[in-house]
C-alpha cells in the first residue's frame, strides 16, 4: 500500500496525542518546588554579608 505524501496517518496522530496528554517531568512547573521563605532568608543573608564585606573593603592591606 503506497501512501500519498500529504496523507495524514490517523493512528500516528492518535498515538502522539495520547503521549502528549500524559504528564511528564519536563512539563511540570519548576516554581512549584521553590520554597519562597527559604529564598527570602537566603537573600537576606546574602545582603547582610554584602554589607558586612563592603564595610571591610577599606581595611585590605592594613593591620
Amino acid at each position: 500500500m503506497t501512501k500519498k505524501p500529504n496523507q495524514t496517518n490517523a493512528q500516528q496522530v492518535r498515538k502522539q496525542n495520547q503521549l502528549s496528554a500524559q504528564p511528564n517531568a519536563m512539563t511540570e512547573e519548576f516554581a512549584s518546588e521553590t520554597d519562597v521563605n527559604q529564598v527570602r532568608q537566603q537573600n537576606q543573608q546574602s545582603e547582610a554579608k554584602k554589607q558586612q564585606n563592603s564595610g571591610n573593603a577599606g581595611r585590605f592591606g592594613t593591620k
